[in-house]
């Protein structure tokens, strides 16, 4: 395939923030952006996101606890928390790229 055609099959791509030509998901004001968090498609990234993410940083952090026995309450309380980092982190950054200006 030439480089045209690379070209042309990008600028053809859609944009993974819009639905259609017609309607794009953006916010400007507070209701509007929990609209778009929750969103499905971007719901299921983030919370796919947060998951893989959260369990590398659960695992790093906290296996060896598990591992040995020694895991209380507070360490899965931890783990919730691991997961809800980057569960935030993402939709985050979906606010930042789906911002309208007012």
């Amino acid at each position: 395939m030439s480089t045209r055609g690379i070209v042309k099959q990008i600028s053809e791509a859609r944009s993974p923030l819009s639905l259609g030509q017609e309607e794009q998901i953006t916010w400007s004001t507070f209701r509007e952006a929990i609209r778009v968090v929750c969103y499905p498609p971007f719901l299921r990234k983030t919370t796919a996101t947060a998951l893989v993410i959260g369990l590398v940083l659960f695992s790093i952090n906290h296996l060896d606890e598990v591992l040995r026995g020694q895991a209380v309450v507070g360490t899965w309380i931890k783990g919730a928390l691991t997961c809800l980092v980057p569960f935030c982190v993402a939709n985050w950054g979906i606010l930042i790229a789906t911002r309208r200006p007012r």
